[in-house]
């Protein structure tokens, strides 16, 4: 390829890229988060079926049935006009239903707060349910938000008994919009048209992240064509009502961001670091070819220097030895045999060296060699230069959540100390497995609903967190395939590490294609410490 084509494939090369940049930027733009249903699924897993339950001859049956949702470990939020008769008419007891698996549970009222129309009862016996997170954000008019429950309407069209009441069943989701946000009945209220029914009183409202935004409460009488709008208790009634009851939810205030832009934002950024890495090479190209332009012109001039000399030398000696054998022949010829060796010998030495110095001047293939040797002579010193004398050693960091490349709606972003070591171990005792130049380590614990992808990438410093929020089948899944293998102990060797990483694929295999958090870290270098979340 000649120069000329090069430098014009170069250019069309930089504006593909450059318009490609153009198209990823405009799809990391901000725009409305489109709903994933995985997220909505994932805070599914907390809402419960509350019921007011009644005794005949010992015996449980429920009387009416709301809501609930988990807020911290066993303590459910509802409306408190689904708990009330528990608290007016003696004998009446309440019990909570999971949506998937378990039993009901018995639970006590902790709060009853008519005014807003909010309670707060907790499990008397073990509750093993993932909270909701709370948005402190006030929803955005127009915004698409998402009702949770089980309305009583959908339990009479399934034909459901009074008793499978008390069966564990996936709730119901429906969608709408805000359609504002008002003070009703002397509290502050979300309105909005996701339906709701008898039943969906205490639920979630949710937006698209799967937050907490409301707590469902009522609903306009409709009349005829009457349009129907609902009323969820606000997040400004709920969270003073939680703090005064000494509650530690989960509370998150970060804008809602769908998985399709930050992988659009993520594909931006790769494609900026490809343009940027091309054009550091171009320039480094450029000034190589600069260098070796100058090589090739100093070695060019020490060559026909050297030449040049060469061949004056020849020259001179040439001359030295015409006039030797001159002088050698004048003596010879007057008889002077002494003189005239003497000069024969000074001809035989003078062209010796003649033919010496023609034929050992250098060539022009030198100039090439030299050149090459010239530039050759730095390489050792820059690679010297930039390589990590802690590269194959431990190095302990402070990691940093990156919000603007991280989707956050439950879990913790604190600072994580991180001492990486060059075998894949973490803070000195979890070995991390190695799998297409990854290293990673997957986490699917039994007293948490969330699989966990942990990631850390030596050469960026980045830690990287995905969750998954998994349902109880797909968790038991996921916990089935950990059991199956044990994990080696920091230490144990490169193909160890491989082998993690090659098990690890069967629990990567049963995940969903996307995850519903992605925490992105920047670590930077601190003291070595041992305390992380692994």
């Amino acid at each position: 390829m000649s120069a000329h084509h090069a430098l014009l494939f170069g250019k069309i090369l930089r504006r593909a890229l450059a318009l490609a940049l153009l198209f990823m930027a405009a799809l990391a733009l901000p725009r409305p988060a489109q709903a994933d249903p995985a997220d909505i699924a994932a805070a599914a897993r907390g809402v419960v079926r509350v019921v007011i339950l009644g005794t005949d001859g010992g015996q449980l049956f429920p009387i009416s049935h709301g809501t609930g949702f988990v807020v911290e470990n066993g303590k459910v939020v509802t409306n408190a006009h689904v708990v009330e008769d528990a608290i007016q008419v003696p004998g009446l007891t309440i019990g909570i239903v999971p949506p998937q698996g378990g039993e009901a549970v018995p639970a006590k009222i902790v709060s009853f707060s008519p005014r807003n129309d909010l309670a707060l009862i907790e499990a008397t016996q073990p509750l093993r349910l993932p909270a909701l997170a709370i948005a402190i954000n006030p929803p955005e008019d127009s915004a698409m938000v998402f009702a949770v429950g089980y309305p009583m309407n959908v339990d009479r069209a399934q034909g459901l008994s009074i008793a499978d009441v008390l069966k564990p069943q996936p709730p119901v989701k429906s969608s709408g919009f805000v359609s504002g946000t008002r003070p009703s009945r002397e509290f502050d209220t979300v309105l909005h048209t996701a339906p709701i029914a008898r039943g969906n009183s205490g639920g979630p409202l949710l937006d698209n992240c799967g937050r907490v935004i409301g707590t469902n409460s009522f609903g306009t009488e409709s009349e005829g064509a009457d349009a129907e709008f609902f009323f969820a208790v606000s997040a400004r009634e709920l969270l003073p009502f939680l703090r005064a009851n000494d509650v530690s939810a989960q509370i998150n205030g970060l804008p809602c961001r769908s998985m399709a832009e930050l992988d659009a934002q993520e594909q931006a950024e790769a494609m900026r670091e490809t343009e940027r890495a091309m054009e550091i090479a171009r320039r480094e190209a450029s000034e190589m070819e600069r260098k070796r332009a100058r090589a090739l012109r100093a070695a060019e001039l020490d060559v026909l220097a050297e030449r040049e000399n060469g061949m004056a030398a020849a020259a001179l000696l040439l001359a030295l030895a015409l006039v030797a054998g001159i002088f050698a022949w004048q003596a010879r010829t007057k008889g002077n045999q002494r003189h005239a060796a003497i000069a024969a010998g000074v001809t035989t030495l003078a062209l010796i060296g003649m033919l010496a110095a023609w034929f050992t001047r250098p060539g022009m293939d030198r100039i090439e060699q030299r050149a090459i040797a010239s530039l050759g002579q730095d390489r050792p010193n820059k690679v010297a230069a930039t390589a990590t004398p802690q590269a194959a050693g431990e190095i302990g960091m402070i990691c940093s959540i990156d919000l603007g490349r991280s989707r956050v709606t439950s879990a913790k972003t604190d600072d994580i100390p991180v001492t990486w070591r060059a075998d894949g171990c973490v803070n000195r005792r979890t070995q991390y497995g190695l799998a297409n130049g990854q290293w990673s380590r997957v986490f699917a614990p039994n007293d948490e609903e969330v699989v966990s992808v942990n990631r850390y990438d030596p050469e960026r410093k980045e830690y990287r967190v995905e969750r998954y929020l998994l349902g109880k089948a797909a968790m038991d899944a996921a916990r089935s395939e950990r059991a199956a293998f044990s994990a080696p102990e920091c230490g144990a060797g490169d193909q160890a590490a491989r082998t993690l990483g090659e098990r690890q694929g069967a629990i990567l295999a049963l995940l969903p294609p996307q995850p519903n958090e992605r925490l992105v870290f920047k670590c930077q270098q601190a003291a070595p410490t041992g305390g992380s979340r692994e």
